[in-house]
């Protein structure tokens, strides 16, 4: 058996890897067509600011040790420029012309270049290949810029607007949406937007740059801004041109059409990564997640299947995780803008925790979201924190995976020690939430709008000063059942704390005593402050 893999990748190399320890017979060709194999390309943003600062620390494997190794032929600059499905061959751009019996589509995707005609004006990179990182490096310490604008807010954006400030530069982060990180929802990521600005980053949101001047910006406000370089960073696209030259299907996002066994519309022709259609793992449309993790899997799927171990690929979650500084942003699953484009009703809790027990040393904030369904099934979860929260979400992505409910959150059995989480995890503690709301127990209320409610701040005066929400009246919780026959039975009454937890006790007292229209702010003044700061 012949198998040729067109791209080197995380789905090609995976995949290479696996079928050789599956057959020790098969004939196995990886034809890459640019210069590197197996390159970690989510390190690339930490080898710019000089985070990670050997190079070779990024080179995951190398032609010579899965051929010394693995037995396995790596082709470097062998671009792929043909497919024949019907005689099964592969020409490549020096009219080499390879025969296969299985052929697997690893090609990735390629950086999306807006089509700005004035982008010749200033020095832009991309950041895909470890060429391109060595390219930015090399421009940084030959031209000394001072300033560097980064379009696009997504993971790589971010993560590069953070490692030019470890590099010495002013920064500039241009977003055409309203937020960056799309996969956060509008109440989460304010967090992030602070961290940015409060270290430095000059955050333009809503904004697009309609023309590039020598050394300056043109904003589509007319805002004019100073920079000495361009990063794009607004995301990739499929590169399939060449599968659908082939006639292999793909979808009009460019993404090729798999089965659930990562075969095209050709049985002896499978894709994996960035060049695919995904199902989501919600609701199972076809969707492009661009992630290192499934494409690896998906990678060694193939392999199996080809080897005749056939089991199906059952969605991706698009399970993913940032540093933003100081900050770590996670999610998993849908959030509340997919959603309601899918037009899936949902319900929602958000809770503010700890990363470990509060009377241990350094413990610190942690918020958590999850997004259910009426049956309780997770729908979606985000968490944003300094500490611990890439454990909460893997915790979450699990049970999702599972076909878990909330009821898996209040019920789970998870590590417990002082330095590292408390007796009830903020795991089940946002399970337990769900449980009080689901049984009519708890009322939880999200957003900035007040109108017609009657606003109580149930901690100490002290606190109440430092902040609170708008029109707020001060009733400690434990002063609440004295002062009940002077609040209103004709309007909602909403009550806040800090973190969510006083006001839920609270609304038990006057629910208990007449008190219908109770509500508790959910996740406390701490949520209320990240969303108007």
């Amino acid at each position: 058996m012949k198998v040729v893999i067109i791209g080197g990748g995380a789905g090609g190399a995976s995949c290479a890897a696996r079928l050789r320890r599956l057959n020790e017979q098969a004939e196995i060709i990886i034809l890459e067509k640019t210069n590197e194999i197996s390159i970690a390309n989510c390190g690339l943003p930490y080898y710019c600011g000089n985070v990670i600062a050997d190079r070779d620390d990024l080179m995951v494997s190398s032609p010579e040790h899965f051929e010394n190794v693995f037995n396995i032929r790596v082709k470097l600059n062998s671009e792929v420029t043909k497919i024949n499905p019907q005689a099964k061959t592969v020409t490549t751009l020096n009219g080499e012309e390879i025969a296969y019996d299985k052929l697997v589509l690893a090609t990735g995707g390629k950086p999306f270049v807006p089509p700005l005609n004035s982008l010749e004006n200033m020095p832009h990179f991309t950041i895909r290949h470890l060429f391109d990182a060595d390219a930015v490096k090399k421009y940084i310490s030959e031209h000394q810029p001072k300033t560097a604008s980064v379009i696009g807010g997504g993971f790589i954006g971010v993560e590069m607007a953070e490692n030019l400030i470890e590099a010495g530069l002013k920064v500039n982060l241009i977003e055409l949406a309203p937020q960056v990180l799309a996969p956060l929802d509008e109440d989460m990521v304010g967090m992030i937007h602070k961290e940015l600005k409060d270290k430095g980053i000059n955050l333009y949101l809503n904004q697009s740059v309609q023309e590039i001047k020598s050394n300056k910006l043109i904003l589509s406000s007319n805002e004019e801004i100073a920079s000495d370089m361009l990063i794009l960073a607004l995301g990739v696209r499929p590169e399939t041109k060449i599968a659908a030259d082939a006639g292999i299907e793909t979808l009009a996002t460019d993404a090729i059409r798999i089965n659930e066994f990562m075969q095209t519309n050709f049985a002896d022709i499978y894709a994996c990564g960035d060049n695919v259609a995904v199902k989501d793992f919600i609701d199972g449309s076809e969707t492009t997640i661009a992630l290192a993790g499934p494409a690896n899997r998906q990678g060694r799927l193939i392999a199996d299947h080809i080897c005749g171990s056939a089991y199906p690929y059952t969605g991706t979650q698009g399970s993913g995780v940032v540093k933003v500084f100081n900050l770590t942003a996670a999610f998993t699953g849908n959030n509340e803008r997919q959603l309601k484009k899918k037009n899936i009703a949902y319900k929602k809790m958000l809770i503010w925790g700890k990363s470990h027990a509060g009377y241990y040393p350094n413990s610190t904030p942690l918020a958590l979201k999850v997004l259910y369904n009426a049956e309780g099934k997770i729908l979606g979860a985000q968490a944003i924190g300094t500490e611990g929260v890439d454990k909460r979400i893997d915790i979450i992505a699990t049970i999702m995976r599972l076909g878990g409910t909330y009821k898996d959150l209040r019920d789970a059995e998870l590590c417990y020690a002082p330095p590292y989480s408390s007796a009830k995890d903020p795991i089940n503690l946002i399970g337990m939430a769900i449980q009080n709301v689901e049984e009519n127990r708890l009322k939880p209320y999200f957003g900035t709008d007040f109108q017609d409610m009657f606003i109580i701040d149930v901690r100490s005066p002290a606190m109440h000063q430092a902040g609170h929400l708008p029109n707020a009246v001060n009733i400690p919780l434990a002063q609440l059942r004295t002062h009940l026959g002077e609040l209103p039975h004709d309007k909602p009454i909403l009550l806040h704390c800090m973190i969510g937890y006083n006001s839920y006790l609270a609304s038990c007292i006057l629910r208990q005593n007449g008190f219908d229209n109770v509500f508790s702010y959910a996740g406390g003044f701490s949520q209320y402050k990240t969303q108007k700061d």
